[in-house]
């Protein structure tokens, strides 16, 4: 049973070039965003012919390489980019075991996370800093304003100047946006 957010994908090792193997998804991912259609983006395909061949270079190509030489499967956590877009997701390769060289490997993976890349939005000034902290500790804007001896009013009026800053449609957009400020920093692909 795979959930929604699941994607399944066999890649067909064909010669020694890896921009010449295929990659054929089996099953669509669920997972949606704004930001690109991720069906259209790995759709049937060589992976030469990737729009993203760094995402490729960095968080694909040397994994593959890497199943099919030990012709063991693989369990990972991936954080990378894609089209300079911080990505996260669990990943399972699961190379054919054959006595020469493996003609194909599956791809399952779980997509986790998706931020934009931060963008530089300036400095907080000392009372914006007061109320994003807050925020990202989960606090309400009545305890926002219990905390800091302000008027509930103030702290909306805060907040909406804030995601008017960031281009939020609403508070919760507001926190993802600023925690993206904070994750993924490290571009390359991490392995737990």
């Amino acid at each position: 049973m795979l959930s929604i957010k699941m994607r399944l994908t066999v890649f067909r090792i064909e010669g020694d070039d890896p921009q010449n193997w295929k990659m054929t998804p089996i099953r669509h991912s669920g997972f949606t965003t704004s930001l690109f259609d991720v069906n259209k983006v790995f759709e049937d395909q060589r992976i030469g012919n990737f729009r993203d061949q760094a995402y490729m270079a960095e968080a694909v190509i040397p994994r593959l390489k890497q199943v099919i030489e030990n012709q063991q499967p693989s369990i990972e956590l991936v954080k990378t980019k894609l089209f300079g877009i911080n990505l996260g997701y669990d990943r399972i390769l699961i190379p054919q075991k054959s006595a020469g060289r493996a003609q194909w490997v599956i791809s399952s993976s779980y997509a986790r996370f998706l931020l934009d890349t931060p963008k530089n939005y300036g400095k907080f000034d000392v009372g914006d800093e007061a109320v994003v902290q807050l925020l990202l500790e989960g606090c309400t804007a009545k305890e926002i304003a219990a905390q800091l001896g302000l008027s509930h009013r103030t702290i909306e009026h805060r907040l909406e100047k804030l995601k008017e800053r960031f281009g939020a449609r609403n508070t919760v957009h507001l926190v993802v946006m600023l925690l993206g400020n904070h994750v993924g920093h490290d571009t390359g692909t991490t392995v737990n």
